[in-house]
């Protein structure tokens, strides 16, 4: 009997962590979220991808721009990475009249779908990802949480074929 139960927990553990988080849970969470406010001016973001064991591969800083006419938004952005590269990508970003976004840049593939409740916006696409000379098409899951006025933090997942390549972590800093 002892067994039995004790397996049944563990079986009701596993459950839990296959159980995935959507944005819908975030919909209570204060401050609230308002993509055109937050992206509007400009924002400094400080970033870190780490492979899948969770080496810190390479660091990063991010200039932003970002501006709205009406319900479409530009997010100009120039990366400067710890190896001395850089790297420009302009989002434009369409407000859907059922309160969710949709974003277009030219390494995206297709389009960027974004879901947004409370505090959090997540965003799935394919990032055409220059490599050693060649280029990847890979899954992006990302993650954005308003902390407050001024500060986002925001977690990405790469995979590639369902395997997890690694993490991008950034923290995003609203200047005006």
């Amino acid at each position: 009997m002892k067994r039995t139960l004790l397996g049944l927990i563990a079986g009701l553990f596993l459950l839990a962590g296959c159980a995935s988080v959507e944005v819908g849970d975030y919909r209570a969470e204060k401050p609230a979220l308002d993509l055109r406010q937050y992206f509007n001016g400009r924002l400094d973001a400080w970033g870190m991808f780490q492979d899948r064991s969770g080496k810190v591969i390479k660091r990063f800083h991010v200039a932003m721009r970002a501006s709205w006419q009406g319900e479409v938004g530009t997010l100009d952005e120039d990366f400067t990475y710890s190896d001395g590269t850089k790297q420009k990508r302009i989002w434009t970003l369409t407000r859907q009249t059922d309160g969710s976004y949709i974003g277009r840049a030219d390494d995206v593939v297709g389009e960027a779908r974004g879901e947004l409740a409370g505090n959090a916006l997540r965003w799935r696409y394919v990032l055409a990802l220059p490599v050693d000379g060649k280029v990847y098409n890979v899954n992006f899951d990302d993650w954005m949480y308003l902390i407050d006025d001024k500060v986002m933090l925001n977690r990405s997942f790469m995979s590639k074929f369902g395997f997890e390549l690694g993490q991008v972590t950034l923290s995003f800093t609203k200047q005006d």
